[in-house]
């Protein structure tokens, strides 16, 4: 939002340095980007008046003309302007003076030098040079110098007077960064307020007013909203004898300095009282309104609009758009813009003026569908006030008369079938201050909320927000008004009460534990999108029921379409990138989330964690996964399982585990992944092994205390067995029946795998050390014996024996 500060000044006299004013801005909320002098970076520019002049002697273009320009004597300039005369009044820019070099975009110094032999002391300007068009001197040529004559404020030009307080550029633009919820304050009265309450100044506003002539404009107007959802108010007025002229300087003035350029007076009336109230308005000539009648629906399929910005094509409209019609056809598309069937001419004498609230989301919906996207639009984004529509109506109609552009009729529609309810909030200054951290007094907090248009009863407690504040909805938000006017820099810092609600859950402590765990491994902890490709539960050989994902409605692109049901997919493209950058080794994990739809698109997925590891590079095998799942399982105390997976495609079969504990509830997985998926994602040369974890399951299978053991008093006895099975048989089931058979154990590892010679085909040789321990006295040979005979004879009846 452009804010003139001539403008601001006619409702507040904020003359302090506009640097005191910025600060002071942006400290109460109203944050300011930037500011610039609307002068710049003209200088020594004055009004002068042509007193004589003389062709020159050496040359048929040029002419010697002697300027008053408010100096000890008058000054000479020597130009090709030809459209000069006696008596002419123009901008002269005097020795050392600045202009603008329009058609090489650069600054222009002026100094003194000789054309032609003769002394020139300055320069006389085109608009062009004081940076201006010809829509801000609609009287002027656009070829010559700007001569200022017919001008409307011709009698208070006076010579020597510095130009660009002449022609009113001795203004100041303040660029303000407007938030989405405060679209009062896209408005010159609305930042108004906020300089009345951040400097505690004078606020000159008075509500709108017009005489108008006697008639009803029930007898010659009908408005029907058909949809009052889209369309909360519609107030319509009508204007009689219209004078389509210039809008006058003090009008074009401040449109230029916000941005706008000046039109004609009943154009700039709607676009002045957008920018001053921050509503936007529109006009329809009444010739082309078909029956007396304006009519706001929805649009019917396949009619036609032709827009009124010439380059836009014409629009097929749906269904879903809000039009405004006549009795035959749409005129305009609420709230974005007017249609060219229904524009103001220049011989049009009766002009219908609308002012309407109409549904935020409608309107950035069809503007986007439309491809158009205007400043009318862009505010009722925002959701506007209903209320201020009455206020931008009734200014418009009081400039009408204010500038002779017509005969307003006296009454006006105004269809309002469910008007605002007020509201208030009790203000608990007590609680304010807690919530801030600051101390400030009761009824300092009132004074501020006054200051901001609030309605206060000091007795009851209760506040009422300004109808145009549609963001202040909560206690906090009256909080947070307190303390943007209060100054957040008059606020003590303080050092924040921490809430028993931060203490962490059991899932974050347990996530902590195996991160600490992880690192511990050598591991590198990474992050991906929750998002992925569907194509990735192809390339991961995923089963075709586990592919059901929750699908985005407006993904970023086709590579994060759907949220994942397994982390693996991530791993992989993670794994792939590194692998590509020449990190030749590596080993990553992610603790991830994943999203398990319940097959209702209405319905939140299942949120699951996991953990999923993945390892690669010289050194690594299936056993290196393998001893991270083990040390993960230890350090959290769960006895787990390791039993051969042959059904997972993803994984290399026969070296894949399913890993459970000790009730048979499946925690994960780990293995080699397989090389069609390794082949799928561009890996060839390197043997990938991952691991997979349920971090629910975990939790629940996790011991919740360290127990403490004591150390032994009695030494352990070991023993080493090599046993011969058959290739099928897989560790873990001979591990758990050598559990089961042997009493006092207390470790069981495994430390050679054999084929080859001495081993028949078919066959492997497998070596363990059995530690056995008891916790009572040193065990003897003779039950040492026994024991082992016990586990030989369970091998043996399971087809393995020892190995000779």
């Amino acid at each position: 939002m452009d804010l003139s500060m001539k403008w601001l000044n006619d409702y507040v006299k904020a003359d302090m340095p506009i640097k005191d004013f910025v600060a002071g801005m942006t400290m109460s909320g109203s944050k300011v980007e930037t500011y610039r002098s609307l002068s710049e970076p003209l200088k020594n520019i004055v009004v002068g008046k042509v007193l004589s002049i003389e062709k020159h002697q050496d040359s048929e273009k040029l002419w010697i003309c002697q300027l008053d320009a408010g100096r000890d004597k008058p000054v000479q300039i020597v130009t090709a302007a030809q459209n000069l005369y006696v008596g002419a009044v123009v901008p002269v820019v005097l020795d050392g003076g600045v202009c603008i070099d329009r058609h090489n975009n650069t600054v222009a110094k002026i100094k003194k030098g000789k054309l032609r032999g003769v002394e020139s002391e300055g320069m006389m300007c085109s608009f062009d040079e004081l940076g201006m068009d010809n829509s801000d001197f609609p009287y002027a040529s656009p070829d010559g110098i700007l001569i200022l004559n017919d001008d409307p404020d011709f009698d208070k030009f006076t010579v020597g007077e510095d130009i660009c307080k002449a022609v009113g550029i001795d203004d100041i633009c303040v660029e303000f960064e407007i938030t989405n919820n405060r679209p009062d304050c896209l408005s010159v009265i609305g930042l108004a307020r906020e300089a009345h309450a951040a400097f505690q100044l004078p606020l000159n506003l008075k509500p709108p007013k017009f005489k108008g002539i006697d008639c009803d404009i029930n007898r010659e107007l009908s408005v029907a909203v058909e949809n009052t959802q889209l369309c909360s108010r519609y107030m319509a007025a009508k204007v009689k004898n219209i004078k389509i002229e210039p809008s006058p300087r003090w009008m074009a003035e401040r449109l230029r300095a916000c941005g706008v350029r000046a039109i004609n007076n009943l154009v700039d009336i709607t676009n002045f009282v957008m920018l001053e109230y921050g509503h936007p308005m529109h006009a329809f000539d009444a010739r082309y309104v078909e029956g007396n009648k304006i009519v706001v629906r929805n649009a019917k399929e396949g009619e036609i609009l032709k827009l009124l910005d010439e380059n836009t094509p014409e629009l097929k409209l749906t269904p879903d758009m809000l039009v405004i019609c006549n009795e035959k056809e749409p005129m305009a598309l609420a709230g974005i813009m007017g249609g060219r069937n229904s524009g103001i001419r220049e011989d049009t004498e009766e002009v219908i003026f609308e002012a309407a609230c109409f549904d935020g989301v409608n309107v950035r919906r069809t503007a986007k569908k439309a491809g158009v996207r205007t400043e009318s639009s862009s505010r009722f984004e925002k959701r506007l006030d209903p209320e201020n529509a009455k206020n931008a109506l009734y200014r418009a109609l009081e400039l009408i008369e204010e500038l002779g552009c017509g005969e307003v009729v006296n009454t006006v529609i105004d269809v309002y079938p469910s008007p605002a309810e007020p509201f208030s909030l009790k203000l608990d200054a007590d609680w304010v201050n807690r919530f801030l951290g600051a101390e400030i007094p009761e009824k300092e907090q009132f004074d501020i909320l006054r200051r901001l248009d609030f309605a206060v009863n000091e007795e009851t407690k209760e506040v009422s927000p300004p109808a145009v504040r549609i963001d202040i909805e909560r206690p906090c938000d009256l909080a947070e008004e307190v303390a943007r006017i209060y100054g957040y820099n008059n606020i003590k810092t303080t050092v924040p009460r921490l809430s028993s609600h931060s203490a962490q859950t059991p899932m974050e402590l347990f996530q902590r534990k195996l991160l600490g765990i992880m690192l511990s491994q050598g591991c590198c902890e990474t992050m991906t999108f929750s998002f992925i490709s569907p194509r990735g539960y192809e390339k991961c050989r995923i089963e075709e029921n586990d592919r059901e994902s929750v699908k985005i409605i407006n993904p970023l692109g086709e590579d994060t379409g759907v949220m994942r049901t397994t982390l693996i997919p991530s791993m992989m493209e993670l794994t792939a990138r590194n692998i590509n950058a020449r990190n030749l080794s590596g080993r990553f994990f992610e603790i991830g989330r994943v999203y398990l739809p319940v097959g209702d698109v209405n319905v939140l997925p299942v949120e699951k964690d996991q953990l999923i590891c993945t390892v690669y590079g010289e050194g690594e095998d299936f056993f290196s996964v393998k001893g991270i799942a083990e040390e993960i399982t230890e350090k959290c105390g769960i006895k787990a399982r390791f039993t051969a997976l042959r059904s997972n495609k993803t994984f290399h079969t026969g070296r894949c585990a399913e890993i459970t504990d000790e009730e048979g509830k499946v925690l994960g997985v780990c293995g080699e992944i397989h090389p069609i998926v390794a082949e799928n994602y561009g890996i060839e040369k390197f043997r990938i092994y991952m691991l997979i974890l349920k971090l629910d399951e975990m939790l629940e299978s996790a011991a919740e205390d360290t127990k403490y053991t004591a150390l032994p008093k009695f030494p352990a006895s070991v023993r080493d067995i090599s046993v011969i099975c058959d290739s099928e048989v897989s560790n873990g089931d001979i591990t758990e029946l050598v559990s089961q058979k042997a009493k006092h154990l207390e470790s069981l590892r495994l430390f050679d795998i054999y084929t080859g010679e001495q081993v028949p085909d078919g066959k492997k040789s497998l070596s363990y050390k059995l530690t056995f321990r008891k916790s009572d006295a040193t065990m003897t040979d003779e039950e040492l014996d026994k024991i082992m005979s016990k586990v030989i004879d369970a091998l043996a009846e399971k087809n393995i024996t020892l190995r000779s």
